[in-house]
């Protein structure tokens, strides 16, 4: 009795989770070599002073009317650069997504006679996403200063760049996996593969796209102040600049209101969210 209850009492996926933990380690056992990772040096008291008089500097933050009112116009900046990048990678993803999606073809809602036009559209416009995607926004940045100058111009443009890739992609998967049977439906009554489309598919994926557009503005928010860095406008080239100056006063106040930027697009993407559910 008391082998069958241990028996009973033992978890049969022990042996296959410890496997699956054993080998994670070992496959990340070559990336911790290649970084030199050793967490004990933020420890170490030859680099744990430096920054402790670093943050040191930064008490009290800079609170004057004319810094904060400079804080304001590059936050303000900010949330420009973010939307309307974010309007322009819709612009961009969206007509793509409907070219790259299969959930209008052949296989998906029945015969047509554009289907090999599609066809050969698809591949060079999965490609074009897969282009702009795979190149990082900072990237994007750092050319673009080159091409027009410092300023939130070039952040604009490296958030449509590179947000229309991932945009595109995520709409067309959206899409695919979207019930067809309203789609094919129409198509039987004679609608165009267009108004399957807008009628069919795009009711059951509006919501999950709407959802992850938020969310990619709030992304763009974060990504628009680390373009800063590079020249690109707002929070971020006013925060480089303070750190140029070793100011760390003006950085702190940068910094906090920065995390109050975060936390409001935090909180507008969960009203969208619940709006939409």
């Amino acid at each position: 009795m008391r082998l069958s209850a241990a028996a009973a009492s033992r978890d049969p996926a022990a042996l296959p989770r410890l496997a699956l933990a054993a080998l994670a380690l070992v496959l990340l056992w070559p990336a911790i070599r290649l970084t030199e990772f050793d967490p004990a040096t933020l420890l170490d008291p030859a680099n744990a002073r430096p920054m402790a008089r670093f943050l040191g500097q930064f008490l009290p933050p800079e609170a004057s009317l004319e810094f904060l009112a400079l804080v304001g116009r590059a936050t303000l900046e900010t949330l420009a650069i973010a939307t309307l990048g974010t309007a322009l990678a819709f612009a961009i993803a969206f007509p793509l997504s409907l070219v790259t999606t299969t959930s209008l073809s052949l296989s998906a809602l029945g015969p047509a006679r554009d289907e090999p036009l599609r066809r050969a559209l698809r591949y060079p416009a999965r490609l074009v996403l897969i282009v702009l995607r795979a190149i990082p926004e900072l990237v994007w940045a750092l050319l673009f200063v080159r091409a027009v100058g410092l300023g939130a111009t070039a952040g604009v443009l490296a958030l449509a760049i590179t947000y229309g890739g991932m945009l595109g992609k995520v709409y067309a998967e959206i899409y695919e996996s979207a019930s067809n049977r309203p789609a094919r439906a129409l198509m039987e009554a004679g609608a165009g593969r267009l108004q399957a489309f807008l009628y069919g598919v795009l009711p059951a994926a509006l919501q999950e796209m709407v959802s992850y557009t938020i969310y990619r503005w709030e992304c763009a928010v974060r990504a628009s102040v680390i373009m800063g860095f590079v020249g690109a406008g707002g929070l971020g080239q006013q925060l480089e600049l303070s750190f140029r100056m070793l100011n760390g006063a003006e950085a702190c106040t940068i910094l906090a209101t920065f995390l109050l930027l975060v936390l409001l697009a935090d909180a507008l993407s969960a009203f969208f969210r619940r709006l939409l559910a």
